[in-house]
C-alpha cells in the first residue's frame, strides 16, 4: 500500500518567515570565511580553536579541510561555479598540499587512522559535485596523488558494518568515475550490508543493533542518493533507484513529525554536536522528489532544524561551530569527536547544491505536522510512540524500542538511546553519574545503596495507535531483566552503553499510553532477585533545564525556562517524591531538573503515574485518574485525562 501523502499539494504556505535561498547561501559562506584564518599555509588542514580530539591534531586538521570542503561543494554545483570568494582555490591548493607526501601539511592517510576513511567520503563527493570547476582543473600530477590517496579504500575490509559502507561505496565510485581502482565485489558486499540495515517503513538500524538516530536520515538516506547521482554508480544505482526513493519516501512521513515548531530536532543518540546535519534527510527528499511530503514541508522542515541552531548562538564569537549543541558545551562530544568535527553539521545545507531556478525555492514553505494540529503516532522500527502538540510546538517520543544494543545485551544504558522518553523540549542527562546511574526518564529499581538499574537488551513489545472510543492514544510496552552496573574504568565513549560488571536485579514490565502532553506510564515488577533484593522502584520524569529550575505549587512538577515537567502516581503506594537536580549535565542549561516518585516493590503489582511535558501553562480541568480491571487474559486500563478526556484501552 503506498504511504498516505502527508498533504494536500495545494495546501496554504505559511506566513513569511522563513528563509530565502540568498538567506541560506549567505549562512554558509560566512561559516566558510570564519574558518579560513584557521587554515595550514597550503590550506590542506583547517585546525580549528580548541582542545585536540580524541584522534589528535593531524586528524583534526583533515576534519576541518574535509567537512567545510564538502559545504564549498554544495555552493560551487548550486552556482554552476560561480565562485566569488575563490572557493575553488582554496580547495584546490589544500588538495594539492594535503595529498603530497613530502608536505609537512600531508593528510593522514586511510591506511594510517581509520577516520581518515570518514574524512576521504567527504572529499570524494565534493570532488564529484564540483568536476568541472575543480577537478578538471586540477593539475594531472595531482589528480594522480588524490588517486593514490583514496586507493586503499579498494579491498579493505575494516571498514565497520555500520553507515561507514558509505565511505568505502562513494569514494569507489568517485575513482571508478575518473580511471581510479575500484572493487565490484567491494561494491557489492557493500550495498548487500546496507540492505541488512533495512527496517520497517524505510527505516533503519545503523548495524545490527537497535540502534536507531539521527545516523538514519543523515547517513543511511543521504549517501545512498547522493552516490546513485554520482557516474561512477552507474551499473548498480539504476536497479535500487526506485526502491531507494520509495524507502526514502516513506521514512520522511515519519521524520517531519519529529520536529518541533521551533525546529529542534530530537536531542536524541549520539553525535548530536552535528546539530543541523538533521535536516540532511529532507533535502534529500527534495532531490529524489518524493511523492508523498511536498517540497514546502521538506523545505520548512530543513530551514527549521538550522535556524534552530543558529539563531540560538551555535555559531561563537568567531563565526565557528565548536563542539556543544545551541553554543559551546564539550560534554555532549564523543571519544572521536575533536573542534573540526561539528562542520558534519554542513550536510544540513545540502539544499544550496539545487540551483537558483530550482522549483523549492520558488515554493512557499508549508507548516510542520505540529504547527497544524495534535498528533499521536506509533513508529514501528525504533519502538517509538510520537506525541506533538500544536498550543506548544513539543514533539515527545516515548521510546519502547531502541537502546543501541541488542536483546538479551547486559551493559549499561546510554542516556542517549536507552531512556523511555525524548523530546525536541528537553535533553538526556549527559553528565558521568547520569551513565551509571540513570536519573532521567527511567523505570528503576534501586540497590539498598540507591544504585539505579539499566534496562539494555529488554524485550520489546508492539506499538501502535488505538481508537479509544473517538480518542487517539499511542500504546506500547517493553519488558525484561534489568540489573545493577560496576562500570569499567575505561569505556569507548562511542555512545553505546557502558560496559561492567552487572548484577541482575529483577524482571520490569512498563507499558505506556501516550496522548497530548502527556503518558500514563504502568509499571509492574513481576520478580525480583532473592539474593540482593531491590530496596524501591522509582519513576523518572522530564528532565527540564534553564538559568534556573523551580518546583511549582503542583507536587512532581518543575520549570524551567518555560518548559514544565511533571510527575503524578495515579495508582499504588508511595514512599516518597521528590525533585532531583543536576549542574552542567545539560547542553540547554546550567541547571537541570528532574521529578521523581519512589514505590515499594511489590511483585506482581501494577504502579502507574502520569507523566507531562508541556510549554504551555499546564492547567488541568480535571483530576487524572486511572484503572485497571481484568476480563479473561486481558487487562483494560480506563484513564481520565487531564483534560477531561476518558479512554479505555486494553494493555498489548
Amino acid at each position: 500500500m503506498p504511504p498516505e501523502p502527508l498533504l494536500r499539494a495545494d495546501a496554504s504556505p505559511t506566513a513569511p518567515g522563513g528563509w530565502t535561498r540568498e538567506d541560506w547561501a549567505g549562512a554558509a559562506d560566512a561559516m566558510l570565511r570564519a574558518v579560513r584564518p584557521f587554515s595550514s599555509p597550503g590550506h590542506a588542514r583547517i585546525t580549528l580553536p580548541g582542545p585536540a580530539g580524541g584522534y589528535g591534531t593531524d586528524v583534526d586538521g583533515l576534519e576541518g579541510f574535509a567537512r567545510t570542503f564538502l559545504l564549498a561543494g554544495f555552493r560551487l554545483a548550486g552556482e554552476h561555479g560561480a565562485d566569488p570568494d575563490g572557493l575553488a582555490e582554496f580547495y584546490a591548493e589544500g588538495i594539492a598540499a594535503g595529498t603530497d607526501p613530502r608536505s609537512p601539511e600531508r593528510w593522514v592517510r586511510l591506511d594510517e587512522h581509520p577516520q581518515a576513511k570518514v574524512e576521504a567520503a567527504s572529499l570524494a563527493l565534493a570532488l564529484d559535485l564540483t568536476r568541472p570547476w575543480l577537478w578538471d582543473r586540477l593539475d594531472a600530477g595531482v589528480r594522480e596523488r588524490v588517486v593514490d590517496y583514496l586507493a586503499p579504500a579498494v579491498g579493505d575490509p575494516t571498514y565497520p558494518r555500520i553507515n561507514w559502507v558509505w565511505f568505502r561505496l562513494v569514494v569507489q565510485a568517485f575513482l571508478r568515475s575518473v580511471g581510479g581502482p575500484w572493487s565490484a565485489d567491494d561494491v557489492a558486499e557493500d550495498l548487500a550490508t546496507h540492505d541488512g540495515f533495512l527496517r520497517e517503513d524505510g527505516w533503519m538500524a545503523d548495524g545490527h543493533e537497535r540502534a536507531f538516530d539521527h545516523y538514519v536520515g543523515w547517513a543511511l538516506h543521504v549517501y545512498p542518493l547522493l552516490w546513485a547521482r554520482m557516474p561512477g554508480s552507474a551499473g548498480f544505482a539504476e536497479a535500487r533507484r526506485e526502491r531507494d526513493t520509495a524507502l526514502l519516501d516513506r521514512f520522511l512521513l515519519d521524520a517531519v513529525h519529529l520536529v518541533g515548531a521551533d525546529g529542534s530536532p530530537l536531542v536524541q543518540g549520539r553525535s548530536l554536536t552535528y546539530r543541523f546535519a538533521a535536516a540532511a534527510p529532507f533535502w534529500a527528499g527534495v532531490l529524489a522528489e518524493v511523492p508523498s511530503t511536498p517540497p514546502g514541508v521538506l523545505r520548512r522542515a530543513a530551514t527549521g532544524v538550522v535556524r534552530h541552531f543558529l539563531d540560538r548562538g551555535a555559531l561563537d564569537e568567531h563565526g565557528l561551530l565548536p563542539l556543544g549543541w545551541h553554543g559551546r558545551w564539550p560534554r555532549i562530544a564523543q571519544a572521536y569527536s575533536g573542534p573540526g568535527s561539528p562542520y558534519w553539521a554542513v550536510k544540513g545545507m545540502l539544499g544550496l547544491a539545487l540551483p537558483a531556478d530550482h522549483p523549492v525555492w520558488a515554493a512557499g514553505e508549508l507548516p510542520l505536522p505540529v504547527e497544524r494540529a495534535d498528533y499521536v503516532r506509533a513508529v514501528t522500527a525504533p519502538g517509538w510512540l510520537v506525541s506533538g502538540t500544536a498550543a506548544d510546538g513539543v514533539v515527545r517520543v516515548v521510546n519502547h524500542g531502541t537502546d543501541h544494543a541488542a536483546p538479551g545485551d547486559t551493559r549499561g544504558d546510554s542516556p542517549l538511546y536507552a531512556r523511555l522518553g525524548y523530546s525536541t523540549a528537553t535533553s538526556p542527562l549527559l553528565d558521568r553519574e547520569s551513565w551509571a546511574d540513570p536519573h532521567d526518564q527511567a523505570v528503576v529499581l534501586l540497590d539498598v545503596d540507591g544504585r539505579a538499574s539499566h534496562r539494555s537488551g529488554m524485550a520489546v513489545g508492539s506499538v501502535r495507535v488505538v481508537d479509544a472510543d473517538g480518542v487517539a492514544v499511542a500504546v506500547g510496552s517493553s519488558s525484561g531483566v534489568v540489573r545493577w552496573l560496576e562500570p569499567d574504568e575505561a569505556q569507548q565513549g562511542h555512545g553505546s552503553g557502558w560496559t561492567g560488571r552487572h548484577h541482575d536485579a529483577g524482571t520490569v514490565t512498563v507499558h505506556s499510553l501516550v496522548r497530548g502532553p502527556w503518558e500514563v506510564r504502568l509499571v509492574r515488577v513481576d520478580a525480583v532477585a532473592e539474593d540482593r533484593p531491590p530496596a524501591a522502584l522509582r519513576l523518572s520524569g522530564w528532565p527540564v533545564a534553564g538559568a534556573d529550575a523551580q518546583p511549582t505549587e503542583t507536587p512532581g512538577a518543575v520549570v524551567a525556562d518555560g518548559t514544565r515537567s511533571r510527575l503524578v502516581v495515579l495508582l499504588g503506594p508511595t514512599t516518597g517524591s521528590g525533585l532531583s537536580t543536576h549542574d552542567d549535565a545539560s547542553p540547554l542549561g546550567p541547571l537541570a531538573a528532574v521529578p521523581w516518585a519512589r514505590c515499594p516493590v511489590v511483585p506482581g503489582e501494577w504502579c502507574a503515574a502520569l507523566l507531562e511535558l508541556t510549554r504551555t501553562d499546564g492547567s488541568w480541568s480535571a483530576e487524572p485518574e486511572v484503572r485497571l480491571t481484568s476480563g479473561g487474559s486481558t487487562t483494560w486500563v480506563a484513564t481520565r485525562w487531564p483534560d477531561g478526556a476518558r479512554t479505555r484501552v486494553a494493555l498489548p
